[in-house]
């Protein structure tokens, strides 16, 4: 199960799902699916949203342990 921080960071970047969106150029849905973990992003999208929070794929996506 792949957990990520994206709802978080975007609240501290003051950011809508719309705003993500606009950013890394995917729809305001694919981002609140990512957000509930409903939705794997791509490494290239994965890469373009920690680019946005200035930060690493690390630091925003993870594999849940078991």
């Amino acid at each position: 199960m792949l957990e990520n921080k994206v709802r978080e960071l975007r609240a501290r970047f003051k950011m809508t799902q719309s705003d993500l969106a606009t950013k890394v150029g995917i729809s305001r849905q694919t981002v609140g699916l990512i957000e509930k973990g409903d939705y794997a992003p791509s490494v290239i999208l994965a890469l373009k949203i920690a680019q946005v929070f200035e930060t690493t794929v690390e630091e925003v996506f993870w594999i849940k342990s078991s």
